[in-house]
């Protein structure tokens, strides 16, 4: 499988997955015209992944603003990184936010209180 190096615009996230360090990671907006055809190319490298690799995956999220679609794709993620939790897989998620940002910081507890896996949401200081 190769590795996801899709770049970000204004209405979509930069996407970069990592297979030998066991690491996924997406930054920025994600309001995308279509956006199964974005994330599905996420949810294959994850299923791809969690099935032949045994390192432990992180996912790494610096995610500004999702719409309802985004919201479900990233949702179905989520529904696969607990399935390999629950399989005894390591997985864990980080997802950093712009503490000036409440929504997305609620969004993130949401999707944070659906997981048993380890699921850290941290604050960081916007640049003056």
């Amino acid at each position: 499988m190769h590795d996801l190096n899709i770049p970000g615009s204004p209405s979509t996230p930069a996407i970069q997955s990592d297979w030998q360090a066991g690491r996924l990671s997406m930054q920025g907006d994600s309001y995308p015209e279509n956006s199964y055809e974005l994330f599905r190319q996420v949810t294959d490298w994850t299923e791809a992944y969690l099935a032949r690799a045994s390192a432990p995956l992180a996912l790494d999220l610096e995610l500004v603003y999702l719409n309802t679609s985004s919201v479900k794709a990233m949702m179905d993620i989520f529904d696969l990184l607990e399935d390999a939790h629950q399989q005894g897989r390591e997985v864990g998620v980080t997802w950093r936010y712009d503490s000036r940002n409440e929504r997305i910081a609620e969004l993130a507890e949401e999707f944070k209180e659906d997981c048993s896996y380890p699921f850290a949401i941290t604050a960081m200081q916007a640049a003056p």
